[in-house]
């Protein structure tokens, strides 16, 4: 999973970004990835693989992961060059979602780049520039597209879809909101365009640390941020960017001890985790042994063979069967084959929808 952040200077978007990916690395022990600058790997945090880990004995416990991008400079204008943000807009084309920061909290010693703190604004500002960006690519691909339009049907009619388009972003819409229609031609091209403002959004309302208990119910700006997500399909966790910071030091068992005494539940990255799986419907079967217990991450509603293609494609090829036992009834009996003597472990087919923490064992022949 790829995860764009995005959001106006001085939001707190880089102190999030530096503090999920720290503490994403040191929760799970897995190794911080820095790609190039801007670029995160983060392990998710997944007890059930660290109980199946200890339970195996297993050499390599592999968490699933998350990539973060961190869109630097991202102010009005940076489509058309301004600032930083348009050399890297490019780098969240391929994201799966898009995390955009909002200030949720007043503090006269952090400067707004607009003079005031407006969540509405600043999303407008953003989506404006992300719907500039979206233009461009339209505009190249119509440009490409005209000069055979007249000759060929199929590039005529992927003409009109781009026009069409063109006209709905155009009246400040986001490709979201657009409906491609039920012609299947219409809807790979439309997937094919990899529209910033058609990625699901989930918004992180940046709030002061007073705000955390309650989770941001008593801040205005944080209630006009979830009933914008609401109209538009969207998802909202609220987050204090600063305290990320700081727990982010921490390890784990500290990291309890501050959340319970902040009266806090959840840390900013377990809320993003759960947001992101679920705007983007997905959820982690789990395969267990000796040498390794690893999560899997799926789209839901995944049957078996594909789900055995995500660990390689000689499994979905060469798919016979499923042996499948849930994560819970296999810790409580400590052992696969006391899960078989009770009936707990299912030989599934190729018709089999995978479950949230199915632990699965594949069988296959190539």
């Amino acid at each position: 999973m790829k995860l764009g952040i995005v959001g106006l200077p001085n939001v707190g978007k880089s102190t999030l970004f530096n503090s999920l990916t720290k503490a994403g690395a040191e929760s799970a022990n897995y190794p911080f990835c820095t790609i190039d600058p801007n670029v995160g790997i983060v392990a998710v945090p997944d007890e059930r693989i660290k109980l199946l880990g200890e339970m195996y004995h297993s050499k390599k416990v592999t968490p699933a992961v998350i990539e973060f991008v961190d869109i630097a400079g991202l102010v009005k204008g940076a489509s058309r060059g301004e600032g930083l943000g348009n050399q890297f807009l490019s780098n969240i084309r391929e994201v799966d979602a898009i995390v955009h920061v909002v200030r949720c909290f007043e503090d006269e010693n952090v400067v707004h780049v607009d003079g005031s703190v407006d969540p509405l604004r600043d999303i407008e500002t953003i989506n404006l520039e992300l719907i500039f960006s979206d233009l461009e690519i339209l505009e190249r691909r119509i440009a490409k597209t005209s000069k055979g339009a007249r000759m060929d049907k199929t590039l005529g009619k992927e003409l009109e879809l781009l026009e069409k388009i063109k006209v709905h972003l155009e009246a400040g819409e986001l490709a979201m909101s657009f409906d491609p229609g039920d012609d299947e031609d219409h809807i790979a091209w439309f997937q094919s365009y990899n529209l910033l403002t058609a990625k699901p959004v989930i918004f992180a309302a940046n709030v002061a640390e007073e705000d955390l208990p309650d989770d941001g119910a008593s801040n205005g700006g944080v209630q006009a941020v979830r009933e914008f997500a609401e109209k538009n399909g969207s998802e909202v966790f609220v987050i204090c960017a600063q305290i990320e910071q700081e727990i982010a030091e921490l390890d784990d068992d500290e990291k309890a001890m501050f959340l319970e005494d902040m009266g806090i539940e959840k840390s900013g990255l377990d809320k993003l985790i759960a947001a992101s799986y679920r705007i983007l419907g997905l959820m982690s079967f789990l395969t267990a042994g000796e040498d390794e217990t690893r999560a899997w991450t799926i789209r839901i509603g995944t049957k078996a063979p594909q789900a055995a293609g995500k660990i390689h494609t000689d499994f979905e090829r060469g798919f016979i069967k499923a042996e499948v036992v849930n994560y819970k009834n296999l810790l409580e009996l400590g052992s696969l084959a006391a899960a078989r003597e009770k009936g707990l472990v299912g030989m599934e087919g190729k018709e089999y929808v995978v479950q949230d923490g199915d632990v699965i064992l594949f069988r296959f022949n190539v």
